[in-house]
């Protein structure tokens, strides 16, 4: 059977490792609640439920060796407990105590920091959601912009293309106007020419025929003598 001195120095032993793992499961929740918009980025999930495992494995201990203890007060084939064996078991209790209700208050903190960052979680992946659609949406916007800036930019080419086709036809048709007015302005002498070779003709045909006429009157002369 345990002795008095083994379960006193069992508690204090237990009671200092609950008091440095507590300090860490504390320090974890302070940490989950100052990065609770990431919860990875402050505490691993797993390392704090790890921790909180063994605090609690060691509160169950001590509330063990409490019990232990009390019972070997309570034991009447022992002798009653001093004063100060008295004084110790009952401070092994209020400590006990102590660090149960620091234990579920800060595993309180802890559930609460965690709810608070998986509903951020949730907030923040619902925005993303919503900044991704609104980006693929301006994206899509974009794309049909920029396939109607390239058919803009098409159509003005032709427009061009065809301002110029009709720039060329305009020299084209103007240098023919121009040969043709050319043309136009030597027309009057082409007429006085032919005129003039007309007279000739009709005058050679008028002296032709006179020299004619003089040669027959002539001949008839001779003959009828």
């Amino acid at each position: 059977m345990a002795t008095y001195d083994t379960l006193h120095r069992q508690s204090r032993t237990l009671e200092s490792l609950f008091d440095t793992k507590l300090t860490a499961y504390s320090r974890m929740a302070s940490a989950i609640a100052r990065n609770s918009e990431d919860v990875e980025a402050g505490c691993s999930r797993e390392r704090w439920r790890d921790v909180e495992g063994e605090v609690e494995d060691l509160l169950e201990k001590l509330k063990e060796t409490n019990d232990a203890l009390l019972a070997l007060s309570n034991n009447p084939r022992t002798s009653p407990p001093s004063q100060s064996m008295s004084r110790a078991i009952q401070r092994h209790r209020e400590v006990y105590q102590d660090y149960l209700r620091e234990f579920h208050r800060t595993k309180g903190n802890v559930k609460q920091a965690l709810e608070q960052a998986d509903l951020l979680a949730g907030v923040r992946n619902d925005i993303d959601a919503y900044k991704s659609s609104t980006a693929d949406a301006l994206l899509a916007e974009r794309g049909r912009i920029d396939s109607s800036h390239r058919m803009t930019d098409d159509i003005l080419e032709q427009a061009y293309e065809t301002r110029a086709e009709f720039g060329r036809q305009r020299t084209t048709l103007s240098s023919v106007g121009n040969r043709m007015a050319a043309v136009v302005e030597t027309m009057p002498g082409i007429n006085n020419l032919l005129s003039m070779i007309k007279s000739r003709r009709r005058r050679d045909s008028v002296v032709l025929g006179t020299v004619i006429a003089v040669c027959l009157i002539l001949l008839l002369s001779y003959i009828t003598r």
